[in-house]
């Protein structure tokens, strides 16, 4: 049998763990992750896990920034076994929050986005890419590098999330910062006119309608709206782009430390890494695996992981003295 539960709070007793006494599951057979990833990503993935590890999953899942905190509070209580998702450079920013694991295979894995320490694994790799509004904005107009999307033309036409519910959001202004300089986000932050979504998962939505004539995304959300029928046009920036994994990590005080390991061999193992790649246009970390036809050479700049999370606080305060934080 398997057993599953997504959880939103993480200060009560879970309906998970109510469960698990209920079906008498041994401490043993447990693991409680906690994710960023949306649904239709991790739950394949954890029931695959569950089947064929017997290992029952609790699953506590939000926005990256919400998860982190989350994350951090249970740690203290013992309460989490796995972070799983959200951009490796948040996963250095908060590398106080995990304990090192060297992954079974690490040999095949991309050399370019591993933690020297062990203390993340990659999971799949993220490209930036741009997305306009294919009936609005004509081809030759379309933004094409990075210093486009500074332009006076795109003021308050810029889909994107707020900083504080979306990982993604802190890559794009990280990777900009390092393109265009740190004095650029200013300037950036200031045209979007204040317009900002409550998630990166409504840029998509919003750009093909309309409410926004361009954004930037991550290259599977893109795909996959293409696919979809979305009224867009994919993008990738001239002077090149990042292609930040998002990570899995074990967390400190981890109560099932063991199969926490095994969770994160399982998701880097050849055939999870293979159905992402198929199921979820997602480029994989293992150099074993070749890349299905559609995904377009990539030009990556020198992303600096370690700049990056340095810089995560005072770019937070950057963005909450324009912006201010949500909700105010």
């Amino acid at each position: 049998m398997l057993l599953l539960c997504a959880c939103e709070k993480s200060g009560d007793k879970s309906v998970a763990a109510k469960i698990a006494e209920e079906y008498n599951v041994s401490h043993e057979k447990q693991l409680i992750v906690y994710t960023s990833h949306k649904e239709e990503v991790y739950l394949p993935i954890i029931l695959e896990f569950e089947n064929r590890t017997g290992i029952w999953v609790e699953i506590h899942a939000g926005g990256t920034t919400e998860m982190f905190k989350e994350v951090r509070e249970a740690s203290e209580e013992g309460r989490c076994d796995i972070m799983f998702g959200g951009g490796i450079e948040s996963f250095a920013a908060a590398r106080d929050l995990f304990m090192p694991y060297e992954v079974n295979g690490r040999e095949n894995l991309d050399p370019s986005y591993l933690s020297s320490d062990n203390l993340w694994t990659p999971f799949t790799e993220l490209p930036l890419v741009f997305i306009y509004n294919s009936k609005l904005v004509p081809e030759e107009e379309a933004p094409k590098s990075w210093q486009d999307l500074l332009s006076d033309k795109w003021k308050g036409q810029i889909a994107f999330a707020d900083l504080h519910n979306s990982g993604t959001s802190y890559t794009i202004l990280s990777t900009l910062s390092q393109i265009a300089g740190e004095d650029r986000l200013k300037d950036f932050m200031e045209g979007l006119k204040g317009n900002v979504l409550s998630s990166s998962g409504e840029i998509v939505a919003d750009v093909s309608n309309g409410t926004f004539l361009v954004g930037v995304t991550l290259e599977e959300t893109a795909k996959k709206s293409v696919l979809a029928g979305y009224d867009i046009v994919v993008v990738y920036p001239e002077e090149g782009t990042t292609s930040v994994p998002d990570g899995c990590a074990m967390v400190k005080n981890a109560p099932h430390s063991y199969n926490a390991g095994k969770f994160i061999d399982f998701v880097t193992g050849y055939d999870t890494q293979k159905y992402a790649m198929d199921r979820f246009l997602r480029r994989p970390v293992r150099t074993d695996i070749a890349l299905s036809e559609g995904f377009e050479a990539l030009t990556q700049i020198d992303f600096d992981i370690e700049k990056s999370a340095k810089e995560e606080e005072s770019v937070f305060a950057l963005w909450d003295s324009i912006i201010g934080k949500e909700g105010e």
